[in-house]
């Protein structure tokens, strides 16, 4: 038999949603790799699916894949899975896709669930064009460099957050896309799915009058506003020398002055030493 690997997506939560051929395709593999052998060992068990399962996160993906390559080689069937949803995406797995693709290696991607589309079907955001851009940076410089990157393109923009960050992300999000529309969803397929859509100030009334936020958490942000111009030199000089003479400290003033004007700190540098 030919080797091959199955790329296999699984529920998000709702095990109803596993497919015949992704259980099949469970069935056929020598061993399948997981995130979490104790997660994927339940869904397995429900599914009466007694295949041996390997963990394979990004703290041993680097170490193993080749390994794996190899088996796939010799005549294996590996499958792949993630926690939940399709392997890959904001998930352990390129590396041994790519190996296996640069070694002629069988690939049979298995559909299953993708997050970021569901929660965009049920936004009413225009769907297209969207752009998926998985999770934000945890510090907040580099969230709000994310979210600068995301107001470039002008797309309807997807992104995962965790609970524990959705509130300072969509903050960051506000001051950076300015206030439009977006949706929350949280806990999708499951049984306290919700769907939270409004502008980002409204969405954050409602998450910040909770005690606390439960479940994966799906983005989805309409195209962000267009500047009318871009600012002068001349404007970007006098908004920081303004901030400076009110007593802000250097550094917190170009750190206002790019968020305002939706630049770069170090373009912001570059512009007051010319």
């Amino acid at each position: 038999m030919t080797g091959k690997l199955l790329v296999v997506g699984t529920p998000l939560g709702n095990l109803s949603d596993m497919t015949p051929r992704a259980v099949d395709a469970l069935k056929s593999a020598n061993v399948i790799l997981c995130e979490d052998t104790r997660h994927t060992r339940k869904l397995l068990t429900h599914f009466g699916i007694d295949t041996a399962a390997e963990r394979f996160d990004e703290h041993t993906e680097d170490a193993k894949a080749a390994e794996f390559a190899d088996r796939i080689a010799r005549g294996e069937i590996i499958a792949m899975v993630s926690d939940a949803g399709m392997p890959l995406v904001s998930d352990p797995g390129y590396r041994l896709v790519r190996i296996a693709r640069e070694r002629g290696l069988t690939i049979e991607p298995i559909p299953g669930p993708f997050a970021g589309v569901l929660a965009l079907v049920a936004s009413g955001i225009a769907p297209l064009p969207f752009t998926f851009l998985g999770f934000p940076p945890h510090r907040q410089d580099g969230r709000r460099d994310f979210y600068r990157r995301a107001a470039g393109l002008a797309h309807t923009t997807i992104v995962y957050e965790s609970p524990e960050r959705v509130i300072v992300s969509l903050e960051d999000a506000l001051e950076v896309l300015g206030d439009i529309e977006v949706t929350v969803a949280r806990e999708m397929t499951k049984m306290h799915e919700e769907f939270i859509s409004g502008t980002i100030a409204e969405v954050l009334e409602t998450l910040k009058a909770r005690d606390r936020i439960y479940g994966e958490i799906t983005l989805v942000f309409g195209a962000a506003m267009k500047r009318e111009r871009e600012a002068t030199h001349e404007e970007i000089v006098a908004e920081f020398e303004r901030l400076r003479d009110s007593g802000m400290r250097r550094n917190d003033a170009v750190k206002a002055v790019a968020e305002k004007f939706g630049l770069r700190k170090n373009d912001v540098y570059k512009l007051l030493l010319e």
